[in-house]
């Protein structure tokens, strides 16, 4: 079975069942940004949590004050004004009590408590109104700052550079900052709370120094005990729940593929849903025996922090009683004492729970920031030349490109010409550099070294949203986006206004038209299955929304890659002869990249790669007639794959 961690919170082994061992050979973890910060909590204590509560709050106000100053004021006047409430509280509680212990007839005792009655009256009605105040504030403060926050992050996001996105290293700490953009409005939330707790806090121990210097000791003697043990308990909890993260991970892996439709065969056939089930069923016990030892553990640290306490409390009594005997205090000052001990335990609870909230928190906000400044540093760089002029002429010289990392050039010294108005293949086995030479054409990657220049404008002095503006994409991949058929269609060019005749025009274009009006919704149809009006697009359909796509953007450079692979033969053939149309204007071009050479006949000119380095040029029938060429030679065993074999001669026993 399982082994148990123990003792001190997050340290030991994590309980990891045999089937654990079996099917993932250990923990099943993430491999994602916000796992870094599990262990770092763990060894956290809580004092350092508490010397990082000003840095925190500085942090989040900010954020607060950059976004609506004027509610940020309001929200701590307010918990000020709240933390007072509770002093006059507890003050106009102590006059009760000494009007009501006073000797005389008890009417006079009471007229003469009047007053206090209505102070506490008044406290205890303003506390009220202030906490509508503040839930109002954080109505009006909350959603700006969390709206400001995620906007900044993902708009970072869509300016950061190709080349940073796909360096490991960079790309982890930029993805780290989106859990940032959810813990904005918990820390502020998480914030108020603390800062509430603590002014409530000074205001029971204002009042019982006023009281009595010897109380703040009595507060200090039944407090302590308790706090530890909230801050024991909770830390373990913590460690724990980060251990049962691996579990319920682990589970969901084996549970979700039950529920899918793809996975019944095998389910069935080879006995997998037996598998599943068993070890669902192993991973359930260790996750029992650890709640178990959670249990223990907290019930173990409760019984030592109530026993601490309460030999404090018994003493805090007899140092009351001993006042009173002794003339120190009168019974009334000792029945607000005892009030104002109780509702300074509470606080203390309250702090301690809301600060380790906050730490985690503010960890994942500091995230946020840094990935901001980091995604502004490999930012693509706003303004520069506009490329202008009819159509789009692109011209690489002695280009070399490396991506993050690599050990190898993914392109060596290229040198060629995309010209205005012609359709131009790029050609070449897997990894000679095709889809880079691609990217670096609709200006997605800067050259290692080099020159790339659209209608004159070297890259690096373009206004790069002026390139991206010239271009249209048709990648293998079509992107899958959660909406409308329409809506994907549109997204093509969503930067103009959505036009419907517009996108039914590229749709039958594209040969999808007919298709979506089919569908139960049509156009309305989300494209997505598990939601309302959902459907299910095979690949062929959502290569022909990506052809459709393309068509609705109407750019001077079309770039075509590999976007035959989910069509059947005589939806390419149709979709290879149209993409000719697309010259006819002697404006437009097409880049077109394919493994089928059989399209690239029809090319005006044709560009042959071979591990990174242009190794031929020229039309078709130019480069068939190079002996020994590398072009010739992919053609031509293409061209046998399709040749009809030689049909075996018949046997006696058939021809009887």
């Amino acid at each position: 079975m399982a082994r148990t961690s123990g003792g001190k919170p997050g340290a030991g082994p994590a309980p990891l069942s045999e089937s654990e061992r079996l099917l993932f050979s250990g923990a099943l973890r993430h491999d994602k940004a916000w796992a870094v910060h599990e262990d770092p909590l763990l060894r956290m204590s809580f004092w350092s949590m508490a010397r990082q509560f000003p840095g925190m709050l500085a942090m989040i106000a900010r954020v607060a004050w950059r976004e609506d100053p004027r509610s940020l004021v309001v929200l701590v006047v307010a918990q000020v004004a709240s933390g007072a409430m509770s002093a006059f509280l507890l003050v106009a509680t102590n006059q009760v009590l000494v009007h009501l212990f006073a000797d005389g007839p008890t009417p006079e005792k009471l007229r003469e408590a009047l007053p206090a009655l209505l102070l506490a009256g008044v406290s205890a009605a303003g506390t009220v109104l202030l906490g509508c105040l503040i839930v109002r504030t954080e109505g009006h403060l909350y959603p700006k700052i969390e709206l400001s926050c995620t906007s900044a992050y993902y708009s970072m996001m869509t300016r950061v550079e190709m080349s940073a996105m796909e360096d490991k290293d960079i790309h982890r700490r930029l993805a780290l900052g989106r859990y940032g953009t959810d813990s904005v409005q918990r820390m502020l939330s998480n914030a108020v709370t603390v800062t509430s707790g603590l002014m409530s806090l000074a205001a029971a121990a204002v009042v019982l120094g006023a009281l009595h210097p010897l109380l703040l000791a009595a507060l200090l003697l039944i407090a302590a005990p308790r706090w530890w043990g909230a801050v024991v308990v909770m830390r373990r909890a913590y460690a724990s729940r980060h251990v049962w993260i691996d579990h319920r991970r682990a589970v969901d892996v084996l549970l979700y593929p039950i529920t899918r439709a793809d996975a019944t065969p095998e389910l069935r056939v080879h006995g997998a849903g037996r598998l599943l089930i068993r070890s669902h069923r192993d991973m359930g016990r260790t996750a029992v025996a650890e709640k178990a030892r959670l249990a223990g553990a907290e019930a173990r640290t409760e019984i030592v922090a109530a026993a601490l306490s309460g030999t404090a409390r018994v003493l805090s009594y007899g140092l009351l009683w001993w006042l009173l005997v002794a003339g120190g205090m009168p019974l009334a000052a000792a029945g607000t004492a005892v009030l104002a001990i109780r509702n300074a335990t509470q606080y203390l609870n309250q702090i301690v729970s809301q600060l380790n909230r906050m730490c985690e928190e503010s960890l994942y906000l500091a995230d946020m920031d840094r990935s901001i400044k980091l995604g502004a540093r490999h930012a693509i760089p706003c303004g520069g030349t506009a490329v202008e002029g009819e159509g789009l002429e692109v011209v690489l010289e002695d280009v070399t490109f490396r991506y993050p990392g690599a050990a190898r050039d993914a392109l060596r010294g290229v040198s060629l010409t995309i010209p205005r108005g012609k359709v131009v293949a790029l050609v070449g086995e897997n990894g000679s550099g095709k889809s880079t030479l691609a990217g670096i054409v609709a200006g997605l990657y800067l050259p290692t070294s080099g020159q790339v220049t659209h209608n004159g404008v070297e890259i690096r002095r373009a206004d790069r949203e002026s390139v991206f503006d010239r271009v249209a994409l048709l990648p293998q991949d079509v992107s899958c986006w959660p909406m409308t058929v329409r809506a994907n269609v549109h997204i093509g060019d969503a930067g103009r206004s959505l036009r419907q005749e517009k996108v039914e025009a590229a749709a039958e274009y594209a040969g999808i038209r007919p298709a979506v009006e089919e569908l139960p919704h049509g156009w309305d149809s989300i494209a997505v299955k598990g939601f309302e009006r959902g459907v299910r697009l095979s690949g062929g359909q959502w290569q022909r929304v990506g052809v459709a796509r393309a068509v609705y953007r109407e750019r001077d450079l079309l770039i075509v890659d590999e976007p035959t692979a989910a069509l059947d033969a005589k939806a390419e053939i149709a979709l290879f002869d149209s993409l000719r149309s697309f010259t006819d204007d002697g404006v437009g071009s097409v880049l077109l990249i394919t493994h089928r050479l059989a399209a690239t006949a029809t090319a005006d000119l044709i560009y042959v790669l071979h591990r990174g380095e242009l190794v031929e040029a020229g039309g078709h029938q130019e480069l068939m007639a190079l002996e020994g060429g590398h072009y010739r030679e992919l053609y031509e065993l293409q061209a046998a794959q399709y040749a009809t074999p030689a049909l075996p001669a018949p046997r006696k026993e058939d021809a009887r």
